[in-house]
């Protein structure tokens, strides 16, 4: 009778919970009453308000198993009694479980539904072959041999269907399907919305997304090539080739995804503080035992930075999925990059799951650091609500050595995880790790390389927080300008197009990459520290016509870069070392701030001096700074071309030829040392800004000759030579350097 007792209970209290639960999703009235005389006991129940169902639901998609004091802290918070809440949790899984199932059920049903008619296709075809030679009736003998074929070839795509089934499942963090048949979902997704825990299960219908159930054929998560268009067979290859290569593109974007989780954690074992406690340098030791043990005979570069940014993450995550946009986001980074292949889409209309196969080249602004080349796998995943990340990583690190041999560089695992903050804000943690040959690179600019500020993540950070501050300045009701002219806002933009274009060429110009069709030059007499470059012009309306030259060197200075970047950007003291200047100082007669410092602007000069009123010619300068790098870059530009900018006409076909500056710590006294060189070494220092020495690099390029059809000389290579020997002598002549 006691063990009877207590079975009557747990149905009382089960019947109890049925009535909690349908109270809250099917909005049954709450004065309903037992009408049967033999259940006095049972309670009556009311309808919870709107708001206990809203915290319920938001904890509900936190934790859909809370424990006794998580509900105990809800009961007391919300005005409910303990069971009541600890009900409301239990319906709340069954109901999901029960959608879920109803949902499995109608996938189930539609295969099989397909399977019927994949059926009575193949029984048409048995019964009615066709010879392939002549077009008629098949001898009896033909229907065995391809009856055997289609069983053979229908075995063959059901494994390989079940095989993409279990990586998909994997690959969208959906445990494997218990079922013994791969299931696929239609091609349009259901209505059902739900969300669960991080993948925002649960929520209200009017925030809820469609559920990633395995396969989605409408958004192009994953399928065959023929049930899904928009997923593309990668690298161009066809059929058992292009499957191989795209379930090995899975598994290197999976395998990434988590080392970038576990190098981007708080307190991770993998960094260890430096010898001067400012950064966090990789402990190899143990990235060797979880992942893979560092080359021989190869540099490491591996860092970690993290930054508040002015960008929300969704928006960040759309820049660095589109290749076009995250170039123009990291301009004086990416020279250049190509998206070769989707290999998935992602789901339900966003970039999670998102996975693409890209080409680029990252720089450092010296002709004495060789850009970077790599052939990149870059894989999005949404972690939970408002958190996402982006990881890259090179093709070759998936093939096998003896088929893929190590090239001068490679990507491992690198990239960011973004959290939403609010207002706009997102936490980012960016997270690189290159090996390169370290043979390839100057010694000059090793101990930067090796510090881990040449290409490091406290570079791209600081690139981003510059950027999206400069986005937020440009897209306000108006942008800030210190002029004194009349100039129209479609003006200014225009202005601010023409410098982008200008720094662009600028930058192509010392780094000598692709996006740009420059021969190189090599003469005996120039050295290894200076590069000469030419190119010949015919079409491009933004520059002269004719044979252009390029040259660009590195040196070291003596002096701190904040001082260096200060008296370049000085008008006063121009004519120190501009020719341009006409002996003068410079008047600046345009300023639109693209920064909260006054480093970070676009300006247009005018020379002082008297006799420059005559001139028809005025120098459009854009120049900016951040923790890692700073710029100037100015061009001549001919008054009429600027009034046609500056009345907001069209600034391509403004004809430029940059020149300029651009200035980083030596490496040797920064304190951004947070990765380890191939010797282990670890730089010690202040802070890189105000003491300690920098590395400036010098870029000319001038018009030798205005006929496309003319030959290079000598004497133009002595002459930009000279020419850039002179600026450097006038430069440290001015800061009374040695």
């Amino acid at each position: 009778m006691e063990g009877h007792s207590g079975l009557m209970g747990r149905m009382r209290d089960d019947e109890y919970e049925s009535r909690s639960g349908s109270d809250n999703f099917d909005g049954v009235s709450g004065d309903d009453q037992d009408a049967a005389d033999d259940q006095p006991k049972r309670k009556r129940y009311h309808r919870h308000t709107p708001n206990q169902i809203q915290d319920l639901e938001s904890f509900f998609k936190e934790c859909p198993h809370p424990d006794e004091k998580q509900r105990l802290d809800l009961s007391k918070r919300l005005g409910l009694e303990n069971k009541q809440v600890k009900f409301w949790f239990q319906n709340r899984r069954t109901q999901m479980k029960t959608q879920l199932e109803r949902h499995e059920n109608i996938m189930l049903r539609q295969e099989n539904e397909k399977l019927r008619a994949e059926n009575s296709m193949i029984k048409d075809a048995m019964s009615n072959p066709v010879c392939n030679s002549c077009g008629g009736p098949a001898l009896p003998g033909q229907i065995s041999f391809e009856e055997h074929q289609i069983r053979i070839e229908n075995a063959r795509l059901k494994d390989e269907l079940s095989r993409i089934v279990a990586l998909t499942n994997k690959f969208l963090g959906k445990p494997i399907s218990s079922l013994s048949s791969p299931m696929s979902l239609p091609t349009s997704n259901s209505g059902l919305e739900l969300g669960i825990g991080m993948n925002r299960i649960g929520c209200s219908s009017n925030v809820g997304t469609p559920l990633p159930m395995g396969l989605d054929l409408g958004d192009g998560v994953l399928s065959t090539p023929h049930a899904m268009p928009g997923v593309r067979s990668p690298m161009g290859l066809l059929g058992n080739d292009a499957q191989l290569e795209r379930s090995m593109f899975i598994d290197l974007a999976l395998a990434a995804m988590a080392e970038l989780i576990k190098m981007a954690q708080l307190d991770s074992p993998l960094w260890i503080r430096s010898l001067d406690g400012e950064k966090e340098v990789l402990n190899h030791e143990e990235y060797g035992r979880l992942f893979s043990p560092k080359p021989a005979g190869y540099a490491t570069e591996a860092t970690k930075e993290t930054g508040i940014v002015i960008i929300n993450s969704l928006a960040l995550v759309e820049t660095l999925m589109d290749a076009n946009r995250w170039a123009e986001m990291f301009p004086s980074m990416i020279a250049r990059a190509v998206p070769l292949d989707v290999i998935t889409n992602g789901m339900g209309g966003t970039r999670n799951g998102a996975l693409l196969l890209m080409h680029s080249e990252v720089q450092l602004l010296s002709p004495l650091v060789p850009v970077r080349q790599v052939q990149f796998l870059r894989f999005c995943k949404q972690h939970a609500e408002g958190v996402w990340a982006v990881v890259d990583v090179s093709v070759e690190i998936g093939r096998d050595a003896a088929n893929a041999p190590f090239m001068t560089c490679r990507r491992l695992p690198s990239g960011c995880v973004v959290q939403d903050m609010p207002n706009g804000y997102s936490k980012v943690t960016w997270v690189e790790h290159w090996q390169y040959d370290e043979s390839t690179v100057h010694q000059l600019y090793r101990p930067l390389l090796n510090s881990g500020i040449g290409f490091g993540a406290h570079r791209w950070i600081a690139t981003l927080q510059r950027q999206c501050e400069c986005l937020a300045i440009l897209m306000s009701s108006s942008i800030a300008s210190d002029d004194h002219t009349a100039l129209s806002q479609a003006g200014k933009r225009s202005m601010l197009k023409l410098a982008q274009r200008m720094t662009s060429n600028f930058y192509s110009g010392v780094c000598a990459s692709s996006a740009r069709k420059w021969e190189s030059l090599s003469v005996g007499t120039l050295g290894d520290e200076m590069r000469v470059m030419t190119r010949k012009n015919m079409d491009d309306p933004g520059e002269p016509p004719g044979i252009v030259l390029s040259a660009a060197t590195s040196v070291w200075m003596p002096v701190s870069r904040q001082r260096l970047f200060d008296f370049l950007r000085n008008e006063g003291l121009r004519s120190d070392w501009d020719i341009l200047s006409n002996g003068g100082p410079m008047q600046e007669m345009v300023h639109i701030a693209k920064g909260q410092g006054h480093g970070n602007c676009v300006s247009l000069l005018r020379a002082g001096s008297v006799n420059a009123n005559d001139s028809s010619m005025l120098i459009l300068q854009e120049t900016w700074t951040d923790s890692s790098c700073s710029v100037v870059v100015y061009a001549p530009v001919d008054v009429q071309s600027l009034n046609v900018v500056m009345s907001g006409g069209d600034s391509e076909y403004v004809a430029l030829l940059p020149s300029g500056f651009a200035i980083v710590p030596d490496g040797q006294s920064s304190g951004y040392g947070v990765a380890n060189s191939s010797n282990g070494s670890i730089p010690k220092g202040g802070s890189g800004d105000d003491v300690g020495g920098s590395l400036l690099t010098v870029g000319f390029q001038i018009l030798v000759n205005n006929l496309p059809t003319a030959k290079l000389t000598m004497e133009s290579v002595d002459t930009v030579k000279n020419l850039i020997s002179c600026t450097i002598q006038k430069i440290k002549g001015s800061l009374r350097i040695a």
